[in-house]
């Protein structure tokens, strides 16, 4: 597992500090915000340190209590203390193997079915929702983007933002392609399914001196799809962006206007060009450099197999869970832990 720096955290937060003390400190507003949050952030993490040496503590105390007068009556308190003790120091374990310069970052989060057709576009919802009931679990905020429905059932594709302490560090374990194999509930010959879907995700990179241009930008509008609002049948307040230098593309459907839309395609192109630029410029990055591979047999990082036996397997770490329901269900720790110590 990763080494916890206690030193090295305390003497950053002090110069951190020191620079917030200066008289100048907030005539640049935006620097001094991220030193303000980084700040928070390093104390924070000096606090729950603090609280599980305390906790350890009280749980010595509590064995030696029972040892000296022999009384079993808090044995099952203790061990309740313990096991929990145990899971924070292993959330706090796993963020000190969170390195990579953007991994305290939020998150833009996209699924796109791939070979497989309806099949492939129904494994898309179920992703979706894995993915929304992990993002639950870790406290993270989820607000759909963009979505696009499929012909019959599932999802096209969807696009998340996701918001909390290290989003972007945990969920960039799971870029990459997704395999599930199982009973079609779509075939009347219950014949065996297999079917593919790609992860990206990328960063939320608040630049203040990156300008994007927009004349090197083409921005179409269109009527959104899908629930919200009568509106959206009457006007056209989707919009999709097209960085024409890059060829990179962002949508967004699901704000209440087109201007709101406009915003969050702006906010997503700028993440998606800055990562970019970084990724060309220091090769260090390799946190945010994996490609994507073509979405089809042999290129998946994980297999989800319902069917003949029920399994969930990641192809890079061998990491694997005997068991789906729990996994679709937003249990993906273990997956996440495996990738992050291999790196």
């Amino acid at each position: 597992m990763g080494h916890f720096n206690l030193a090295g955290l305390k003497e950053e937060l002090a110069e951190l500090e020191q620079d917030m003390a200066q008289p100048d400190a907030w005539n640049d507003l935006a620097r001094s915000t991220k030193i303000s949050q980084r700040a928070k952030h390093i104390q924070s993490k000096l606090d729950r340190y603090s609280n599980l040496l305390s906790r350890h503590g009280d749980i010595g105390a509590m064995i030696e209590l029972v040892e000296e007068e022999n009384d079993p009556s808090m044995v099952e308190e203790i061990k309740r203390d313990i096991a929990s003790l145990r899971a924070d120091v292993q959330a706090l374990q796993l963020e000190t193997l969170l390195r990579g310069e953007y991994d305290g970052n939020d998150a833009i989060l996209a699924l796109h079915a791939g070979a497989g057709g309806t099949e492939a576009q129904d494994w898309v919802a179920m992703l979706h929702r894995m993915y929304t009931r992990y993002c639950e679990r870790k406290g993270y905020g989820v607000k759909v983007l963009d979505l696009l429905p499929g012909d019959e059932a599932g999802v096209k594709s969807v696009t998340m933002s996701i918001s909390g302490d290290n989003a972007y560090g945990f969920l960039r374990a799971e870029k990459g392609v997704h395999r599930l194999v199982r009973i079609s509930p779509f075939d009347s010959n219950a014949r065996r399914h297999t079917s593919f879907a790609s992860l990206d995700v990328s960063p939320v990179i608040e630049d203040t001196a990156f300008v994007l241009d927009m004349e090197e930008v083409r921005i179409d509008t269109y009527r959104a799809s899908g629930a919200g609002g009568q509106h959206i049948n009457r006007t056209d307040s989707a919009v999709r962006m097209t960085h024409i230098p890059s060829g990179v593309v962002v949508q967004c459907q699901n704000e209440r206007s087109q201007a709101q839309n406009r915003d969050v395609c702006i906010m997503m192109l700028k993440s998606r060009l800055l990562e970019l630029r970084e990724r060309e410029k220091e090769e260090r990055m390799s946190d945010i450099k994996g490609e994507m591979k073509k979405i089809e047999w042999g290129s998946q990082i994980r297999s989800y197999v319902f069917h003949p036996y029920s399994m969930v397997k990641d192809h890079r770490t061998n990491f694997e869970v005997g068991s789906t329901d729990g996994v679709m269900d937003g249990e993906l720790d273990g997956f996440i832990t495996a990738y992050l110590s291999m790196q």
